[in-house]
């Protein structure tokens, strides 16, 4: 679990609770403004979407707060460990090591370098694969980011329902109360939706996509660079390339001496 983002969402929410305060809670729920923002922003998603689409859209949430389960300065450790086997033993010899491999992507890739496709053909059926990836994340990115957008024009439409209704009884003093409570909430929890909900899960959710297209493409960089049977000091310098210098430090440093040795 990615726990800052889980804090993030829960202090935020608490932060709020604290200013509105526990005993003037009561006054923030109202279940008309709940219908109008919340109902009527989920009602123009499922509007927009096919049902399966829809509900993988709101799934998609958990992987927000889910902790990637990859490291890019490990694989790159890997790739080397995998370019030290194949200088040694041969390109064949990634067979039984790709029976080790977890990641669906990076076997595929060993196995097709195994067979001895073709280097490009390699690259476009990889590089295929991985803008069918990041298509899929986009789908559920561009989700969180049309539900921050309905929630604050709800909200609005909410606030001029509420405005209305108010104009409209002003002679009785009782009713003005509740529908002014409508056109201001509605306002606030299409706010609270966009910025407390939407707009984080859709920002983290680009993060991690684009932290694995990075992933993705160290991948096929290296496993090209393995296909063409490059030193494993000049893959890992190739690879480290993908980095911030300060994540650069202490990846494959033995391997690579190692095989110039």
């Amino acid at each position: 679990m990615d726990i800052a983002t889980l804090i993030g969402l829960v202090v935020a929410f608490a932060l709020m609770v604290i200013a509105i305060g526990f005993s003037a809670i009561g006054n923030f729920i109202d279940l008309p403004s709940a219908q109008i923002t919340f109902g009527g922003a989920l009602m123009c998603m499922l509007a927009q979407s096919s049902i399966p689409d829809f509900i993988g859209g709101l799934k998609s949430v958990t992987l927000a707060i889910k902790k990637p389960n990859f490291n890019i300065q490990e694989m790159i450790g890997s790739i080397i460990n995998l370019s030290n086997v194949a200088r040694k033993e041969g390109l064949l010899s990634l067979e039984e090591a790709a029976g080790n491999i977890d990641d669906a992507f990076l076997k595929k890739g060993i196995l097709l370098v195994v067979d001895g496709t073709d280097p490009e053909l390699v690259r476009a059926i990889l590089e295929t694969e991985l803008s069918s990836m990041e298509t899929r994340h986009k789908a559920n990115i561009g989700f969180w980011e049309a539900l921050g957008a309905n929630g604050p024009a709800w909200g609005m439409i909410g606030t001029l329902i509420g405005l209305v209704n108010m104009l409209q009884n002003l002679s009785d003093p009782s009713a003005i109360g509740p529908a002014m409570a409508v056109a201001l909430l509605t306002t606030m929890y299409g706010s609270v939706l966009a910025n407390w909900l939407c707009t984080p899960v859709a920002t983290k959710l680009k993060v991690n996509n684009d932290a694995e297209v990075v992933l993705r493409e160290i991948m096929i960089e290296g496993l090209l660079s393995i296909q063409a049977g490059e030193n494993p000091r000049v893959i890992e310098e190739k690879l480290k390339s993908f980095l911030a210098p300060k994540d650069r430090t202490g990846i494959g440093t033995d391997e690579g001496e190692e095989a110039n040795g």
